[in-house]
């Protein structure tokens, strides 16, 4: 019995492997019907692993029997465990044409949000330049469901590309939604950590000329790295984040813009004596 929670152990994958293996040798024999039985008695489980290592496992299955014409009616089933197995399927199965991945997290997003979310996540590293070409029709989409899974995994692209991504959060920095505001403060958290620089000079340009709502927006994510800079441990700051982070402070504390300033002012509060800026950031 494999477990209906937890990662899987060398035990599951085999059971895994041996009910796939009966799978793909009734549907050579045209069993469609009791192949697909089997599948969705393994798919339909609360396990989010189970269901990865069987659309994972399904997908090299290239013998002639339906299997493809399977996976589009389990796309569309009532039972959400089937629906992700389905998607996993896809994901694994059309790594080469991730231009169909995409297309099929358009009908999946709502539908299987944690596995879209989690497929997004991998796309942004595995095909940005896909995601860059599709991402952007997502953000003016009328959802605000879509508009926030269209930064998901973004940040795998921060360091390389950080004002891509900037120009990008610009866009939706107005959103109304609740779930955009969030993306866009993890988002920026992220740049900022691997490229402050030119995540800070962007920040307040915006702040310059921002409305109530968006000076919230940018103070929830200059809230969060001011908390990170505060922080004892330098674990996971680089020398860049903490000094250019320190020098940004300081800096907006004299900036002539009010909203800048104000901002400057409400950070120093919470890192305190350090956000005194190192001297070899100021060089």
């Amino acid at each position: 019995m494999i477990k209906s929670m937890g990662r899987l152990n060398i035990d599951d994958y085999k059971l895994m492997d041996a009910h796939v293996e009966k799978i793909f040798k009734n549907l050579d024999k045209g069993k469609t019907a009791l192949a697909k039985k089997q599948i969705l008695e393994l798919g339909n489980t609360p396990n989010y692993f189970v269901r990865e290592e069987l659309g994972k496992r399904l997908a090299p299955y290239n013998g002639e029997g339906e299997l493809d014409l399977i996976i589009s009616e389990m796309l569309e089933d009532h039972f959400y465990g089937v629906r992700a197995t389905a998607l996993f399927y896809i994901y694994y199965k059309r790594q080469d044409t991730p231009e169909v991945i995409i297309k099929t997290l358009e009908k999946t997003y709502e539908t299987v949000p944690w596995e879209s979310e989690t497929i997004c996540f991998e796309m942004w590293k595995r095909a940005p330049e896909v995601m860059k070409e599709y991402m952007p029709y997502w953000a003016e989409s009328d959802n605000e469901k879509k508009r926030a899974m269209s930064m998901h995994g973004m940040e795998n692209i921060a360091s390389k590309n950080p004002q891509y991504v900037l120009t990008f959060v610009s866009r939706l920095l107005d959103d109304d939604g609740e779930e955009v505001q969030k993306k866009i403060s993890h988002i920026l958290t992220q740049v900022a950590r691997t490229r402050p620089l030119q995540c800070y000079t962007n920040v307040r340009r915006w702040l310059v000329d921002a409305d109530e709502q968006r000076v919230r927006t940018i103070w929830q994510t200059m809230k969060k790295l001011a908390n990170i800079l505060s922080q004892r441990s330098k674990r996971d700051k680089s020398n860049d984040f903490i000094n250019i982070t320190q020098k940004t402070i300081a800096d907006w504390r004299q900036d002539s813009n009010p909203k800048v300033q104000q901002m400057g002012h409400r950070l120093h509060q919470i890192v305190g004596k350090s956000a005194k800026p190192d001297a070899r950031a100021s060089r």
